[in-house]
């Protein structure tokens, strides 16, 4: 594990810093209005990863809830700088992530991914996931 970095929520605060590291962790530039958005909500989360003040990972999800069912948290994405990966960082936030949705009283966690994403399996499997051999059939709807 990289020494010195530290996890935790992102805050209100943190838009700038995400907007800096912007396309380099996310799939485009931060949008500064969103990132405000995303953060402001109570269901959306996002740990980040700090290194010397500037952010080198990021886990972000959201609990969701239905009438018949305890909250879940889904990890929509997990993200490390290029420079910083196979260094432990993607494990940790995982792990980070889902400590804070057991906080929320969700029961349980998941996450999507490709089976040729080799890196992020890895990175699940070793931060405590079990890979679910059933594969399943994503269905787009264009809005």
């Amino acid at each position: 594990m990289e020494k010195n970095v530290l996890f935790r929520l992102a805050e209100p605060t943190d838009v700038s810093a995400l907007v800096k590291v912007g396309d380099r962790l996310f799939d485009n530039p931060v949008k500064p209005d969103r990132a405000s958005e995303f953060l402001n909500d109570p269901r959306h989360h996002l740990v980040i990863a700090l290194l010397n003040d500037e952010v080198v990972g990021m886990a972000s999800g959201f609990h969701y809830i239905h009438p018949d069912k305890d909250p879940v948290l889904f990890i929509d994405e997990v993200g490390v700088v290029e420079e910083f990966q196979n260094r432990g960082i993607g494990r940790q936030l995982v792990k980070e992530i889902c400590k804070h949705g057991e906080s929320l009283g969700c029961q349980e966690a998941w996450v999507a991914t490709d089976h040729t994403n080799t890196a992020a399996r890895k990175a699940y499997v070793a931060a405590g996931g079990v890979e679910d051999r059933d594969s399943f059939l994503v269905i787009d709807f264009r809005l």
